[in-house]
């Protein structure tokens, strides 16, 4: 299977500095894996738009999408779970 590249959102970039050391590398190691599988188990379509999923990585969720066509996942939102959906 061919390997997705992974972009991140400018957004995405500002929430990850955001986050402590220890989560930051938690949650660049999910990062980094959806560039093998961009739909890993316990990833959930968001209802509402037609190619945005979601993750869990802890209490955090990364919201993303994924084309395909071009083998890109894009990083669109990281944050606490409270606080990534509005």
């Amino acid at each position: 299977m061919a390997r997705y590249r992974v972009e991140i959102s400018g957004t995405a970039e500002k929430q990850l500095r955001k986050l402590g050391v220890r989560d930051r590398r938690v949650v660049v190691h999910a990062l980094v894996g959806l560039g093998d599988d961009p739909h890993p188990p316990g990833s959930r379509k968001l209802s509402g738009y037609h190619d945005v999923f979601r993750i869990r990585v802890g209490v955090f969720r990364v919201l993303y999408s994924v084309e395909g066509r071009r083998l890109i996942v894009i990083i669109l939102k990281i944050g606490h779970r409270k606080d990534v959906y509005r």
